[in-house]
């Protein structure tokens, strides 16, 4: 008989190839996609991937897009925050007060 194999999960079609860390990189993109996210509007636990950067909440039917892995990225957040006016945490509020002057 021989032993059991380590579970290897979504990259179980890629065998030996492509190096651990690849694989290690895909499984976390992979599950990150897949599970389900917070929507925008209504706040529910249902939104899935319809197609790269296409997001669709199943409960109220909001298409939205985002990033093509995750629905909000880092730099939808920061335009999102600079669109609204408002001032980044990195940038100090005496450069925002020196800007509106």
């Amino acid at each position: 008989m021989g032993g059991r194999t380590k579970k290897v999960g979504s990259t179980r079609g890629f065998g030996a190839r492509y190096g651990s860390s690849v694989r290690k990189r895909y499984v976390k993109v992979l599950s990150e996609m897949k599970k389900a996210h917070r929507c925008p509007k209504c706040g529910f636990g249902s939104v899935r991937r319809k197609s790269v950067g296409v997001w669709n909440c199943k409960k109220c039917g909001l298409t939205f897009t985002g990033g093509a892995y995750t629905p909000i990225t880092k730099l939808g957040i920061i335009a999102k925050r600079s669109a609204k006016g408002l001032p980044s945490p990195e940038t100090p509020e005496v450069l925002v007060a020196e800007e509106r002057e």
